[in-house]
């Protein structure tokens, strides 16, 4: 089991002292939410809380992944980082792939790129990409990404994309594994189908289970169990107690993600950077520390 550490759209001048003292508490990852944008007007619903609203993200500062990421990376030695979850369908193909593969070399194979489609109709209005068909315009994105990923010249002409043999220079050394998020029918069975991993917000231990065994059942189909690393990485409730991460694990999760601030409730972070390190510490002693002892 792994541990990720999610700072929650903090004060941005904490996030370096963050990354260093989650990587000395025995966390794995730290991980990064996205936002393009906040728009006055929206009609778009989000759909990982009760009402829909989107009002918990005014003011919410959401620094831009592929910048941060090598910040940390840099003053750190071990801690892996991920997205959970870039807004890919909204974004070009190619650049992404340039920002991906980049940053797998830059940090030398610890990036894991967690991706979604994103709800915001207003984030296609601002990158001047198509609302209509952005699922299987994905597929297509995850496809140019992982042929871009190989190092070697890569074609492509689908549906939504008609790109000229071209290829990347440098590559990882491994290729950067892509994570699904999501809770509809659609994005799991694109996690089971094209994805090396899935990503959840927080669900119930109960929840957990039926999303992992549909995702489980839907690999069956598509031929894709015998994949050597699939990640399933949760969070909810049962992260924040040994016992909760045993059942996890028993579950077939194989990475939680913990947070100690609810952003969907808004309010004003009070939050001091002492006081974060406060709950990285506590969390290493009574959860990370216990489950691994």
């Amino acid at each position: 089991m792994k541990f990720s550490y999610h700072p929650s759209m903090c004060n941005p001048s904490f996030y370096l002292e963050l990354g260093k003292a989650a990587e000395d508490a025995g966390f794995d990852v730290i991980t990064f939410p996205d936002s393009i944008c906040y728009p006055k007007e929206c009609d778009s619903t989000y759909p990982y809380n009760d009402d829909g609203s989107r009002e918990f993200l005014d003011g919410v500062p959401f620094l831009e992944p592929f910048s941060i990421i090598p910040a940390i990376a840099a003053i750190t030695e071990k801690l892996e980082f991920s997205t959970s979850v870039y807004k890919l369908a909204p974004r070009q193909a190619v650049t992404t792939a340039k920002f991906v593969t980049t940053l797998g070399v830059m940090t030398n194979n610890r990036f894991h790129f967690g991706i979604g489609v994103s709800p915001w109709y207003e984030d296609f209005l601002a990158t001047g990409e198509r609302w209509e068909k952005r699922g299987k315009r994905m597929d297509e994105q995850i496809t140019i990404l992982r042929g871009l990923m190989g190092g070697d010249y890569f074609g492509f002409k689908g549906d939504f994309y008609d790109i000229p043999d071209l290829k990347l220079c440098p590559v990882p050394s491994q290729p950067v594994p892509i994570l699904i998020g999501g809770h509809s029918k659609l994005a799991l069975k694109r996690a089971a189908k094209l994805g090396d991993g899935w990503i959840s917000a927080g669900i119930s231990l109960e929840e957990t289970k039926e999303f992992i065994d549909q995702i489980n059942s839907y690999r069956e189909e598509f031929g894709t169990l015998d994949h050597p690393n699939y990640q399933f990485q949760v969070m909810g409730e049962a992260a924040y107690s040994p016992d909760g991460v045993r059942a996890l694990e028993d579950l077939g999760a194989t990475e939680v993600i913990v947070a100690f601030r609810n952003a969907y409730e808004g309010g004003q972070d009070e939050r001091t950077l002492d006081s974060m390190k406060a709950e990285i510490a506590w969390y290493a002693d009574e959860v990370i520390n216990k489950f691994r002892s």
